[in-house]
C-alpha cells in the first residue's frame, strides 16, 4: 500500500506538474494572433497514411475561426511512401504532407525531402521550442524539415480487470512478470502474454518490443557500443543479448504460445479485437496500435459484452522496471513548392503550439509531443518511469539500419530459427 501510495503520488505529482507547466508556457499562446488578412479564401490540402484523420479535422475547424474563409481538407494517399514523391511533384501539389525523421538524411527521399521547407526560418515564426527538443532532428545544414506532432512508446495493454480477478499483482520488475505469467499459465491461460508474431516487419510486432528497450538501453550511455553498433560491427551483437534472453526465456517457459500469436493476422486492429476478447492478460505492442482502441471497442462484441479496464504499461524486462522509449511517431512538413504558402505556414504556426499539439494527441490517442510532458490516462504507467530509464533513440543517435538487426535478429529467435548465440553471431548481416 505504501508502494502504491507513492506510485499515486508520483502519477498526481506529474499531473499538477504538467498543468502548471501547461498554463505557464500557453501564458503567450492562449490567444492565436493572426498575422494575414482573415478574409483570404484559399485551399490547404494535407496527405498522409491514415486511413482517416478526426483529430485533424478538429484542428481545421479551430482554425477556421481565425480564417473561415480557408478551406482545408485531408487525403490518405495509398501506398503512401511510394507514392508521395510523385504526388508532391503531380499537378495537384498537397501543402502539408506526413514526414518521419528517418526521410532526413536517406537516400530513398532524397525526392521527398528537396520538396520540404525549413521550418526553423525565424521568418516563419513558428515555435519549435514547444517541441522536446529530442524529438526533432535536424539534417545536415541544420535545419528543421519535419515537426512531430505525435509521440509513441511500445509496451503492453494490460487487461487490469483480469489481474484484480485472479488476484495477481500487475508487475513492475522482471520476477514478478515471470510470477505472474507462471500464476495465469497454472491458472490454464493458454498465452499469458501474446502480440503480432506473423513476420518481422512491423517494428510493433511481439518480438521486436520485447527485446528492443533492453538493446536501446545498452547503446544510450556507451558511446564505443553504438559506434560498434551504428557500423554494423559483428561484436556489436553482444549488445542485443539482454532482449534476446528475454524474447528466449518467455517462449522456452510457455509464457508465449506462438501458434495462438500467429493467429493474429494484422499487428493494428487484428491485435486490437484479439485482446478485447478478455482472456489475454497481456498484450505486446506500440502506442501507434493503442490509439484506435477506443475505437475498436465497440468491434468487439466479447468486450462490449462484459468490458473491462486496460492500461498500457512498460514491458518490466529488468529487475528495476521498463523503458520509456520516448520516439517521434509522425511529423509534419510543408511542401515549399505549394500554393498559398504564406497560409499553409500560418496553419503550421497555429498548429505548433502547446495547446493544438496537446488537442491533436489526445484526439487521436497518442503521445503529445509537447515540452510539459502530459500523459492520458492509459498511459498513466509510463508517467513514473524515470529519467534514467527514459530513452530517445533521435537523441542518443541510433542509424536505421540498427534498427533492422533487432528486429528481425529477435524475430528468428522467437520462431526458433535461431538459437540466442547464433542471431549475435550474425549482427549486421540482417536484411
Amino acid at each position: 500500500m505504501k508502494k502504491l501510495s507513492y506510485i499515486l503520488l508520483g502519477i498526481l505529482t506529474m499531473s499538477t506538474l504538467a498543468s502548471c507547466g501547461n498554463r505557464s508556457s500557453q501564458k503567450d499562446e492562449e490567444i492565436f494572433k493572426p498575422t494575414l488578412n482573415k478574409d483570404t479564401s484559399c485551399e490547404i490540402k494535407v496527405v498522409g497514411s491514415y486511413s482517416n484523420f478526426e483529430a485533424l479535422l478538429v484542428e481545421f475547424d479551430r482554425f477556421n475561426e481565425y480564417y473561415p474563409n480557408v478551406k482545408l481538407r485531408y487525403e490518405k494517399l495509398d501506398d503512401y511512401e511510394n507514392t508521395l514523391s510523385v504526388v508532391l511533384q503531380g499537378n495537384e501539389k498537397p501543402n502539408i504532407f506526413f514526414s518521419e525523421s528517418k526521410m532526413i538524411g536517406n537516400e530513398k527521399y532524397t525526392t521527398v525531402v528537396s520538396h520540404m521547407e525549413d521550418l526553423s526560418n525565424p521568418s516563419l515564426n513558428i515555435n519549435l521550442s514547444v517541441v522536446r527538443s529530442g524529438l526533432i532532428k535536424k539534417d545536415a545544414n541544420n535545419k528543421v524539415l519535419t515537426v512531430p506532432v505525435f509521440s509513441k512508446t511500445c509496451g503492453a495493454l494490460v487487461n487490469n480487470d483480469l489481474f484484480g480477478k485472479e488476484n495477481i499483482k500487475v508487475p513492475t520488475t522482471w520476477s514478478e512478470l515471470i510470477d505472474a505469467c507462471e500464476t495465469f499459465a497454472k491458472k490454464n491461460y493458454a498465452s499469458p502474454i501474446m502480440g503480432y508474431s506473423k513476420d518481422s516487419k512491423p517494428s510493433s510486432g511481439l518480438f521486436n518490443v520485447l527485446s528492443y528497450p533492453s538493446f536501446l538501453a545498452e547503446l544510450a550511455n556507451n558511446q564505443e557500443a553504438l559506434t560498434k553498433a551504428n557500423n554494423l560491427e559483428p561484436s556489436a551483437g553482444e549488445y542485443m543479448r539482454n532482449g534476446l534472453n528475454v524474447v528466449n526465456h518467455l517462449i522456452n517457459k510457455g509464457y508465449i504460445n506462438i501458434e495462438n500469436c500467429d493467429e493474429i493476422s494484422d499487428n493494428y486492429e487484428k491485435v486490437l479485437l484479439r485482446f478485447f476478447e478478455g482472456d489475454v492478460p497481456i498484450m505486446v505492442c506500440n502506442a501507434d496500435t493503442v490509439s484506435g482502441a477506443k475505437k475498436r471497442e465497440s468491434k468487439s462484441e466479447k468486450y462490449q459484452a462484459n468490458p473491462f479496464n486496460y492500461s498500457f504499461y512498460p514491458l518490466p524486462v529488468t529487475e528495476k522496471g521498463g523503458y520509456f522509449i520516448d520516439s517521434a511517431s509522425l511529423g509534419f512538413s510543408v511542401n515549399k513548392n505549394c500554393e498559398n504558402l504564406d497560409m499553409t505556414n500560418e496553419f503550421m504556426r497555429f498548429m505548433i503550439r502547446t495547446k493544438e499539439l496537446s488537442d491533436l494527441a489526445a484526439n487521436k490517442g497518442l503521445i503529445a509531443t509537447i515540452n510539459v510532458t502530459s500523459f492520458q490516462s492509459v498511459y498513466a504507467p509510463f508517467a513514473i518511469v524515470p529519467k534514467e530509464r527514459t530513452f530517445t533513440p533521435e537523441i542518443i543517435g541510433i542509424e536505421d539500419q540498427v534498427f533492422a538487426q533487432i528486429r528481425i535478429a529477435s524475430y528468428k529467435v522467437g520462431k526458433g530459427e535461431l538459437t540466442v548465440d547464433e542471431a549475435i553471431s550474425l549482427y549486421g548481416s540482417f536484411q
